[in-house]
C-alpha cells in the first residue's frame, strides 16, 4: 500500500512543523527510561520548537508523577485536564486491580511502577504540556499534548483489562500522527498497517539480536557513543527521511498487526441510557 500511495499521491514540501508524531512505549526495561525514551523526548523537543505537534500516552504509566505532571502544564485550562486524567487513571487501575508493570518489566530491570512511570514520562522531554487529548481527537494546535487513553467508568462493565500496545498505536493513529514512535528495551515485536513505526531501543544488545525490526539504537548513549543530544538529532534525521518515503524496518518486514477497540471516554450518566 506504502508503494501505491508513493507513485499515486502528490508530492509536496514539508517540514517539521507540519508533522504529528505520536510515542508509544512498550516491552520496556531498565533501558527504557534511561535511554530511549529521553532520546525520544529530545527529538519531541526539536519537533514543538519546530512549530510541529507532538503526542505521548500512556498515563496509567505516569502513576506516582501527579505534581511532576502539574508543573508542567502549560496554564490552568492543562492543569485541571492533567489532573483530571491522571486522576481516572489511578481509578482504573484500582477497579482492574492492576498497575501497568508486567513480569517482563521486572525481568528487564523494573522494580516499581513509579520506576517504570519516571521512564514513561520521559519521552514527554521538557516542553510544557499543553493539555489532554483524547482517543480520536487531534491536537487542537500545535504543542506536545498528553493523549488519555483510559475508557470511561461504564466500559468497565465488559471487563476491560489493561490495554495493549497495537491498540495504543492505533489511539496515536486516530489523533493523526503520521508517524509514531514505538520504544521498547525488550524487543517487542509490532508493527502498523497505517502509519510508519520507527522502532527506538534504549538496549544495544536488543538492537543488534533484532538488527532487522529495530530502525534506531538509543543505547549508544549509555555506552558513552552519543550524548543525549546528538541521539535526538539523529533521530531527527531518521524521522525526516521516512517522511520523505524510506521504509522504516517493521514497514519492510511487513509487520501489519493492528486492534481497534470500542471505547467510549464520553459517554453520558448510566441512568439516562440510550435517551443521551
Amino acid at each position: 500500500m506504502r508503494e501505491r500511495i508513493d507513485r499515486e499521491a502528490p508530492r509536496v514540501e514539508m517540514s517539521l512543523g507540519d508533522l504529528v508524531i505520536g510515542c508509544e512505549c512498550g516491552g520496556s526495561d531498565g533501558t527504557s527510561g534511561l535511554a530511549g525514551n529521553p532520546v525520544v523526548g529530545k527529538f519531541f523537543d526539536m519537533l514543538v520548537d519546530a512549530g510541529g505537534s507532538a503526542i505521548f500516552e500512556e498515563t496509567v504509566e505516569m502513576i506516582g508523577l501527579r505534581d511532576v505532571m502539574l508543573a508542567r502544564a502549560a496554564g490552568g485550562v492543562a492543569k485541571d485536564q492533567i489532573s483530571a486524567a491522571y486522576d481516572k487513571a489511578v481509578k482504573y487501575c484500582r477497579d482492574v486491580r492492576q498497575y501497568s508493570i508486567s513480569p517482563g518489566n521486572f525481568a528487564g530491570g523494573l522494580t516499581t511502577i513509579e520506576e517504570k512511570s519516571m521512564g514513561a514520562f520521559a519521552k514527554g522531554g521538557s516542553r510544557p504540556i499543553q493539555g489532554v487529548i483524547k482517543v480520536a481527537q487531534p491536537p487542537p494546535h500545535p504543542g506536545l499534548w498528553l493523549m488519555d487513553t483510559v475508557p470511561d467508568d461504564h466500559y468497565m462493565q465488559f471487563g476491560y483489562t489493561n490495554p495493549n500496545d497495537t491498540e495504543g498505536i492505533m489511539d496515536l493513529i486516530s489523533a493523526g500522527a503520521q508517524i509514531v514512535l514505538f520504544v521498547t528495551g525488550r524487543g517487542s515485536v509490532i508493527g502498523s498497517p497505517v502509519s510508519p513505526l520507527i522502532k527506538v531501543t534504549g538496549n544495544s544488545q536488543t538492537f543488534r539480536r533484532m538488527s532487522e525490526d529495530m530502525d534506531f539504537n538509543a543505547g549508544r548513549v549509555l555506552e558513552g557513543e552519543l550524548t543525549m543530544d546528538q541521539a535526538g538529532r539523529e533521530l531527527c534525521e531518521l524521522v525526516t527521511r521516512i517522511s520523505a518515503g524510506e521504509q522504516s524496518k517493521p514497514e519492510t518486514l511487513g509487520h501489519r498487526e493492528y486492534f481497534v477497540m470500542y471505547k467510549h471516554q464520553d459517554t453520558p450518566p448510566l441512568e439516562i441510557g440510550c435517551r443521551a
